[in-house]
């Protein structure tokens, strides 16, 4: 059974190899490279054709990823182009899935892929929110998990853990304050023996 599920990943493989070299061959300008892990397809792409390229897998007969399922994004805060920006893209004609990817630096406009996907306005919010990446011509880019005034963005490698403020409702005044964070001085420091090894 185990040499069947060999055999099996092994055509997956080489199938989607294939499926690879073709969309290189038909968008030469527009990928960079094509990666394969097990059965997953990625696509790095430039960020001037991202969107020529999801309208190709959108509409192309051989393609028909017609679902965004998802947009996120990835910090290496020590690279240049800082960001990977990756959409997951699903064909349920042909069973298949799809993921493309978009290195993007840190101040760099990416454009809005709600021009194809309109699936995409609520999940490049959340990525603009969590993240601080801006997508260009974007019809409501606004944030929708944290607060308003809310500064910073929480899943950037660089943001601390604790935040930078915090909030509480105060019964003197009724309403909300923002405080500067104070952390307890026995939370700064952390004893890493375990209190059942003797020394």
């Amino acid at each position: 059974m185990n040499s069947n599920n060999n055999l099996s990943l092994n055509t997956q493989q080489e199938a989607l190899k294939l499926y690879g070299k073709f969309l290189i061959d038909v968008l030469p300008c527009y990928i960079d490279k094509v990666h394969i892990y097990k059965d997953e397809l990625t696509l790095y792409v430039k960020n001037e054709f991202l969107l020529q390229v999801l309208f190709f897998l959108k509409n192309n007969n051989t393609c028909l990823f017609k679902s965004l399922v998802d947009i996120t994004a990835v910090d290496f805060p020590e690279r240049e182009a800082r960001f990977e920006v990756v959409y997951q893209l699903l064909s349920l004609k042909y069973n298949a899935r799809i993921r493309v990817k978009v290195l993007v630096k840190e101040e760099e406009v990416v454009a809005s892929a709600s021009q194809v996907f309109k699936s995409a306005i609520w999940l490049e919010r959340e990525v603009w929110d969590m993240f601080g990446i801006f997508f260009g011509e974007h019809p409501d880019l606004r944030r929708i998990l944290v607060d308003y005034g809310f500064e910073g963005y929480p899943l950037r490698k660089d943001f601390p853990l604790s935040g930078f403020t915090e909030i509480r409702y105060d019964e003197e005044v009724k309403r909300i304050v923002y405080e500067p964070i104070e952390i307890a001085q026995e939370f700064r420091t952390f004893d890493f023996l375990s209190p059942w090894e003797k020394n």
